[in-house]
């Protein structure tokens, strides 16, 4: 047995939600919403973790702006603290250079990262997914016991029913799910909302589509003031979730 299995419930011992946002699907803005939820949540005086398992296309330090800081080494990895938050991802292993991790060397990854980073007491731990309902996913759950997604989807009918077959995983598996939300709303009927009647899971409401956004990436003051934090911070309060 990997004596690394042991220690990974030890080091997520001392938070209190784990919540990983997904979807399935690429380009929904998973990272996105993972990075804005952490951020809004740290603004809300939370103690907040973000930790991006999207090993091949890793971008919340983009959108955060985060640079020029690394781990402490102690027993251990220690997360820098940026801007309230607590952040590990692979980007600082790699260098910024690709990591092409297939099949058994992604669970691999996946275990490493969890068995070395020690994270503080923590209110929240966000989880940027990578897309894709396979190994990774898997992996998650598996790993980390606790964990909740928020599931992520757009408007569009091809990300819905992806976002569709992640839930049906999920419930086969009987993990929590919180709730599913609309990113990018164009027009001003909901095909998300319609879409999940009857299915049994909270839709937790629509972000519209923000122009202003992709100007406010790796500035946290910014970002802070869009219309897409803005509706994160009342859908989250709207429905509870915090």
């Amino acid at each position: 047995m990997d004596p690394r299995l042991n220690i990974i419930n030890k080091r997520l011992g001392n938070i209190n939600r784990i919540i990983a946002v997904s979807g399935g699907k690429g380009g929904i803005g998973k990272s996105q919403t993972a990075a804005a939820l952490a951020l809004y949540l740290a603004s809300q005086n939370y103690r907040v973790g973000l930790l991006d398992l999207d090993f091949c296309g890793p971008s919340s330090h983009v959108i955060l702006g985060i640079e020029g800081v690394s781990p402490e080494e102690d027993m251990g990895i220690i997360p820098p603290l940026v801007n309230g938050i607590r952040f590990m991802s692979i980007t600082f292993f790699s260098g910024g250079q690709p990591s092409p991790l297939r099949g058994g060397e992604i669970s691999n990854a996946i275990i490493e990262i969890l068995a070395i980073t020690r994270w503080e007491s923590l209110d929240f731990l966000i989880v940027d997914m990578p897309p894709g309902t396979g190994d990774p996913t898997l992996d998650v759950i598996r790993l980390m016991e606790r964990v909740e997604f928020l599931l992520v989807t757009t408007p569009s009918r091809v990300a819905r029913e992806v976002m569709k077959k992640e839930l049906s995983v999920l419930r086969e598996l009987r993990i929590p799910v919180i709730g599913v939300l609309e990113n990018m709303k164009i027009k001003k009927d909901s095909p998300a909302g319609e879409a999940l009647a009857g299915l049994k899971v909270p839709f937790l409401g629509s972000i519209d589509f923000d122009e202003d956004l992709e100007e406010a990436l790796g500035d946290t003051d910014k970002l802070l003031h869009t219309n897409f934090i803005k509706q994160l911070g009342q859908i989250l309060s709207n429905s509870k979730i915090i």
